[in-house]
């Protein structure tokens, strides 16, 4: 695997101290993903996905000050427990979403137990890039990761 980053790339990593089933399972099960998905302070009240290559990714994160942020996309790979490519480029049925941003990519690798995660934004352009950093990338998918690290290693059911 090549661990360059790309050229429109943003991406953050952590090793996590629960095994890969069930971090990808934070990611895979719709309610569990609510409790964490978005920045401190942010909810998600809609998630909706069908887990399948060109199934549905949409959510809906929402502000304390009530402001909406919804994302819309569709899995491009899926590879359970191990990797999940998704996109907001295309909607269901491969229809362009009008919007091209990025491609993530979120790889769960198995270190002695603990999972290495790492989550990358692969975006069409060095402008799509820097509009992604710039809307804060780093603090909002690395608070993110914080509530994920919380939920799987205190708060999640087996």
């Amino acid at each position: 695997m090549n661990t360059q980053p790309a050229a429109f790339e943003l991406s953050i990593s952590r090793v996590i101290d629960a095994p890969p089933n069930r971090v990808f399972r934070a990611w895979t099960e719709p309610a569990l993903l609510q409790q964490w998905w978005g920045p401190h302070g942010m909810t998600t009240p809609e998630c909706e996905m069908n887990l399948w290559v060109g199934g549905l990714f949409r959510t809906l994160m929402r502000a304390p000050d009530g402001s909406e942020y919804p994302t819309q996309g569709v899995f491009l790979e899926i590879d359970a427990p191990r990797r999940l490519v998704f996109t907001d480029a295309f909607l269901p049925g491969w229809i362009p979403s009008g919007k091209p941003f990025m491609s993530a990519e979120v790889t769960f690798e198995e270190v002695d137990g603990k999972t290495r995660y790492t989550a990358r934004a692969m975006h069409w352009s060095e402008a799509d890039k820097q509009a992604h950093e710039a809307m804060g990338f780093h603090q909002g998918w690395g608070e993110s990761l914080e509530r994920l690290v919380s939920l799987v290693t205190e708060g999640m059911p087996d």
